[in-house]
């Protein structure tokens, strides 16, 4: 997953250095074969629970101590969503530059399809539900508002906020759409056979 995340960020138009962070030496290993830069290992934000925010700004400090200069914007790729491309990449990039500096933080999402999250219910034990949104239930689907959900496929920030707010969700952040396809996080085996599904589909 690394490695196709190295790859789109280089076919991408928009970075000065693609550097990867991460405190295992394979992984390190592996995102240097395939281009990426990995001068240290990250010292802070190492353990499971640590948030990704976090990460990205001890790779960020340990990068300017390293390169002795600042970085104006920051783009994070997490390699547990390797189906984004360089061109998702890209027009993310644009859309945080439109609102940029306005808008100093960017998400990137996704809309709700055939899954409509308006229909959405949680059951008790009997199984008996409780609707999320009861006020909709006599309208159709196809007249509700579109709904988006956010995607760790890459996410925008200037430098100088994500040290303000320790977060890509900072003040006034934005969402920005990208296909659902190319959004999906892999946080376990499921996510995995999908997105190995999705590949699959994408090269016949």
């Amino acid at each position: 997953m690394i490695a196709w995340t190295v790859e789109a960020a280089l076919k991408s138009d928009h970075f000065e250095r693609v550097l990867v962070s991460t405190d295992d030496h394979e992984i390190a290993d592996v995102a240097v074969r395939y281009g990426a830069e990995v001068p240290f290992l990250r010292k802070a934000a190492i353990d499971d629970h640590a948030p990704v925010s976090a990460a990205t700004l001890g790779a960020l400090k340990q990068a300017e101590n390293h390169w002795k200069k600042r970085f104006d914007v920051v783009v994070q790729l997490m390699p547990n969503c390797p189906l984004r491309n360089a061109d998702d990449i890209n027009s993310a990039v644009r859309g945080f530059f439109s609102c940029y500096p306005e808008i100093g933080f960017q998400i990137s999402c996704f809309r709700f399809g055939w899954m409509n999250p308006w229909w959405a219910a949680k059951l008790d034990s009997s199984g008996k539900p409780a609707r999320l949104f009861p006020e909709v239930l006599g309208e159709r689907s196809q007249d509700l508002p579109e709904l988006y959900c956010p995607s760790g496929a890459i996410w925008v920030s200037s430098g100088g906020g994500l040290y303000d707010a320790k977060t890509f969700y900072g003040p006034g952040h934005r969402f920005e759409p990208m296909p659902w396809q190319n959004a999906v996080d892999i946080d376990d085996e499921d996510d995995l056979r999908f997105a190995e599904a999705l590949a699959y589909l994408r090269e016949t």
